[in-house]
């Protein structure tokens, strides 16, 4: 037996998909029948399809995933110093050396975010088991054992186990807004499909992962596992590459280019030192190792987990959780967000926003599905209120007796619906105006009917027998002759509710109609006949999935500070633009479809994805390709969503946000930020803590750099003198993990600037060090070292061990680093400003800092690790005062060179 794989769409009998042919043929192709298959052939392929699961990639091992941290060019340096330093017997500065790349590589290792759990989580979504035709009878089997060909029987609350084609069908509706993002349950029927559709409009098809809303049904498997549209978007999770920060990008940079420029001063002053200083060579060994270590700035990675760990503890303050660190600086970085529709900017409660009658037209207030609004009359003749409007009164009670949803509130007060949305929306609206139905006697039914597009009731109200009918406005007004109004009954205005139809859809409104038929007696078996005539219709309820209040001003806050907003949704294209429009989305009166998507190339592509902002009847693979294409022109693209058809999008993306109420588990493994409120407007908060973390980054990096630098010079300098070498290896690297680390900790306190949500997004290309970084670098670095070595200098003739020398020369580095960190809490402005006294973070590392240097300097066992000695207090206040100086140079400096630094800013935005 041969069976085309499912992805293929195809089958042996016919080149078209199944869904375009009759049942008759799609058992054909798959070689079954309505009676399903026997337990043999079952097996059979079983073992040649698999089972029924979906296929996931293997992990890392958590030992290669910490090896992996190691994987770094300055690592690479400090690891080439403690071999160097093991062979010349220097023990402790090997285990010292060892120590620092290892805290490193440690804390990568504990702030990465867990190994892929998406696949995992979206195996949640498949059913445990399911009832099947075998031979003829029912059986109940694993999920995992069903295979294409069986037939499988559905029924209310039922999640479909696998992708079938249906071909017996009793009033299903299913729930698919997790995979196709239509917001409404979509009736299911039996009949073949002309031409090519999209997903949402498979309407004889049923998705494995979806949730029967009502109804039952019968049908083939036709795809399982992998070959599922569930499984489709499974293989695209599995196959997207996760693309590094534009952060640690630019710090991959870095890197590299301090390791060139390390490795030249290296080679170039072991050549001096040897030839012409003719220094021994063990000395010259340890000297150039010195130079290594105190140029690299190993504290960096801690530093940068240590800030992003802040921001990231400050955005879950906000309700936004950051599952991966380098995400906190990205946030800043984005210049655009798409955004999923439904449950994101929308509700995802489908509200009645209008009520049209024969001679008013009322609106409604109200956001969810909470039972509170008023009524308000648009156009009234008698300008009655709600509560006195009989035919108003009518309606309500017609939609509220004919519907099968139930309004129930749970514990924690949130309201929520049992049923249809639509029906939901017509029950909440008959409980907004206080409407009870607990006096009425329903006799029989007639269910909604996707082949009929109504449900209808016969019922007593109040002693008084009629038909109650709801359904689609079309087929009301075919079945309908006559109206009600005010004054009584009238010929029907076919004209009049067709222009409400259409302006109301022109607000993205769709409507649900209502009638009624008074009887002598009561119908006790209601029949579709019974509606053919004498029905009276009595208006038409406008409904909507309406737009999150918060999210509008969330738009307008992303639009200001440079962030274009784009809406990627399943929904129709009128109803997209419509709520396009409400929210204030940039170009909300066009929309591109996901048809006209499949037909562009990869270039026309990229064209739409940065001229329009509404996208409409998309799939996941469009949605997939639009980040995508967002991201080949340059784009930081950012990706909202809470559904299963959002999980490509949201992993492809720079930043993915999933919605942490009304998402599903496969969304918020996938995505990068979690929004614990579903608030939209979170996401602009986040924006902006991104943007305040990465101006901090900025400074700490400027902070580090000409440290750094400075201790090489002093190294360098020694040794083009023939001095002392003014520090150890280990010395080095205590003042850099210990004290640069605890320093920089005080700058991620520093708050956001004035002006940072009304500044455009800031270029990713642009280096991390740009010119004017450079030129501070060397400024200060040239400021720190040349003080010190006049600092040895003087200290030299004065007949002082070397050891207490390196020691001062210690606190003074330390003390004139804290001094410069103090410059850098503001780029622009005297740095010593109000400011100072409320960020008690600078205060905290000042005093670790001072305990740390007591620690170094005065505690015996740490005097023969380190090689220092007790100093006077003299000389902590002699480092002070050097400080100082430099201190006051560089804040001169900041105002000689505010013109270089705003030009170079401009550079930085898009």
């Amino acid at each position: 037996m041969n069976i085309i794989p499912f992805e293929a769409r195809r089958t042996e009998v016919s080149d078209r998909p199944l869904y375009q042919q009759e049942s008759t043929a799609a058992f054909a192709a798959l070689n079954s029948s309505p009676a399903g298959l026997s337990g043999e052939e079952a097996q059979a392929r079983l073992r040649d399809h698999g089972p029924n699961v979906l296929p996931q990639k293997r992990g890392k091992s958590a030992f290669m995933r910490f090896i992996a941290h190691f994987k770094d060019v300055l690592i690479y340096i400090l690891l080439a110093a403690a071999v160097i330093t093991a062979l010349m017997g220097h023990w402790v500065d090997t285990f010292v050396i060892l120590g620092v790349a290892v805290i490193n590589a440690l804390i990568g290792f504990i702030q990465e975010s867990n190994a892929e759990k998406s696949l995992k989580s979206i195996q949640n979504m498949l059913s445990n088991d399911a009832i099947v035709l075998r031979e003829g009878l029912q059986a109940t089997v694993a999920t995992q054992n069903i295979v294409p060909g069986d037939v499988v029987m559905l029924r209310p609350g039922d999640k479909v186990p696998a992708d079938l084609r249906l071909f017996e069908v009793h009033n299903l509706r299913v729930e698919e807004a997790i995979l196709t993002g239509e917001s409404t349950v979509v009736s299911k029927n039996t009949a073949a499909l002309e031409g090519e559709k999209s997903l949402g409009d498979r309407f004889n098809l049923a998705y494995s992962g979806t949730t029967v809303s009502s109804g039952t049904a019968m049908g083939m498997v036709i795809a399982t596992g992998g070959d599922t549209e569930l499984g489709h978007i499974n293989a695209m999770i599995s196959s997207i590459e996760e693309a590094k920060t534009p952060l640690l990008v630019q710090i991959d940079k870095l890197g590299k280019a301090i390791f060139a420029i390390i490795l030249l001063m290296m080679a170039g002053l072991f050549v001096f030192g040897f030839l012409l200083r003719d220094i021994p060579l063990g000395e010259l060994l340890l000297s150039v190792i010195s130079l290594a270590v105190a140029a690299v700035p190993e504290g960096l990675p801690a530093i940068i987990s240590i800030i992003l760990s802040l921001g990231v503890q400050s955005m879950a303050r906000n309700q936004a959780i950051i599952r991966k660190l380098p995400t906190v600086e990205t946030l800043g970085a984005m210049s655009v967000i798409c955004s999923d529709k439904t449950g994101t900017l929308t509700m995802n409660e489908m509200t009645v926003k209008a009520v049209v009658l024969a001679d008013s037209q009322w609106r409604i207030s109200g956001h969810s599905y909470e039972p509170k609004g008023e009524f308000h009359a648009e156009v009234s003749a008698r300008g009655v209120p709600a509560a006195q409007d009989e035919v108003l009164q009518g309606f309500l009670q017609i939609v509220d007796i004919c519907n099968e949803s139930q309004l129930h509130q749970d514990a924690s007060g949130h309201w929520g619906i049992v049923g249809g949305p639509t029906e939901g929306a017509l029950k909440v609206l008959a409980a907004k105006a206080g409407i009870r139905s607990d006096r009425v006697d329903v006799v029989s039914k007639l269910p909604f009917d996707s082949l009929y597009k109504y449900q209808a009731v016969s019922a007593v109200i109040d002693g008084k027998p009629g038909i109650m009918l709801t359904g689609a406005p079309d087929v009301l007004l075919s079945l309908c002759q006559q109206q009600q109004g005010d004054q009584g009954v009238a010929p029907l205005d076919s004209a009049y509710w067709e222009q409400a139809i259409s302006t109301y859809a022109s607000e993205g409104l769709r409507t649900v109609a209502a009638a009624w038929r008074w009887l002598p007696t009561a119908k006790q078996t209601l029949e579709h006949d019974d509606l053919r005539e004498g029905m009276v219709l009595l208006g038409l309820a406008c409904m909507m999935d309406p737009p999150r209040p918060e999210a509008i001003t969330a738009i307008r806050d992303c639009q200001q500070a440079g962030i274009r907003v784009k809406m990627i949704t399943g929904d129709h294209q009128e109803t997209a633009m419509a709520i396009g429009q409400m929210l204030g989305i940039g170009n909300s009166q066009a929309a591109v479809t996901g048809y006209q998507l499949e037909h562009m190339d990869d270039a026309e592509l990229s064209v739409a994805a940065q001229k329009y902002d509404i996208f409409a009847r998309t799939s996941p693979e469009h949605k997939l390709r639009l980040v995508k294409a967002l991201a080949s022109v340059g784009e930081i693209v950012g990706m909202t969503g809470d559904g299963v058809n959002d999980a490509p999008a949201l992993k492809q993306a720079n930043v993915g946000i999933a919605m942490g109420i009304k998402g599903t588990e496969v969304t918020k493994e996938s995505a990068d930020m979690i929004l614990a409120d579903d608030n939209f407007a979170t996401i602009a908060a986040a924006v902006k803590e991104g943007r305040r973390v990465y101006d901090n980054l900025k400074k700490t990096i400027l902070f580090v750099m000409p440290t750094c630098f400075a201790q090489g010079l002093l190294i360098i300098i020694a040794i083009l003198m023939g001095n002392l070498l003014p520090l150890t290896p280990v010395q080095i690297l205590w003042m850099n993990m210990a004290t640069s680390a605890t320093l920089s900790f005080g700058l991620a306190f520093e708050p956001a600037e004035q002006n940072i949500m009304r500044r455009p997004p800031r270029n990713v290309r642009s280096n991390v060090m740009d010119g004017f970084a450079i030129w501070r670098v060397v400024f200060v670095g040239l400021l720190i070292s040349v003080s010190a070595f006049m600092l040895e200098a003087w200290l030299q003739p004065r007949g002082y061990s070397p050891e207490f020398i390196r020691t001062v020369l210690l606190q003074m580095l330390v003390t004139a680093q804290w001094v410069y960190m103090l410059n850098c809490r503001n780029s622009d402005g005297f740095s010593l400003d109000a400011g100072l006294l409320k960020n008690r973070g600078i205060w905290l590392v000042t005093v670790v800092l001072i305990l740390l240097q007591a620690l170094i300097i005065y505690v015996p066992l740490m005097n023969t690790l380190f090689g220092t000695q007790p100093l006077p207090l003299k000389y902590w206040l002699i480092a002070l005062v050097v400080s100082a100086g430099i201190f006051v140079l560089v804040e001169i400096e900041k105002r000689l060179t505010r013109g270089w630094r705003a030009s170079g800013e401009q550079g930085m935005v898009r």
